[in-house]
């Protein structure tokens, strides 16, 4: 497990994409911008449970810590959707995040 990636997560967002094909809306730039809105969402409950329950609850406490990681799972998801909405590719990402690391890490040198 860990070599958990953007790659396998792109790969489980498209096989659950296509089973639920007849229902939701198909992933392409149009969609991208309601996927954004709701990985925004998502991005707010897990906000909302970092100021009700506090980084203790977080780190101590298994149930809080758990629905905090199945929200935070939730982003993850929302994100790949974006990425298949735009076709951008785990090597896409990789490289222009690789770049972006360089880039801050010599930032304020």
């Amino acid at each position: 497990m860990a070599d958990f990636g953007f790659l396998e997560m792109q790969q489980m967002q498209a096989e659950l994409q296509e089973k639920y094909k007849d229902k939701w809306e198909p992933l392409c730039p149009q969609i991208g911008r309601n996927q954004l809105l709701w990985l925004v969402a998502e991005v707010g409950e897990v906000i909302d449970i970092i100021k009700k329950e506090g980084d203790a609850k977080i780190t101590d406490d298994p149930d809080v810590r758990a629905h905090f990681v199945e929200e935070m799972a939730d982003v993850l998801m929302y994100y790949n959707d974006v990425m298949l909405c735009y076709d951008i590719s785990v090597d896409e990402l990789s490289e222009v995040y690789r770049a972006k690391h360089h880039k801050n890490m010599s930032r304020w040198a």
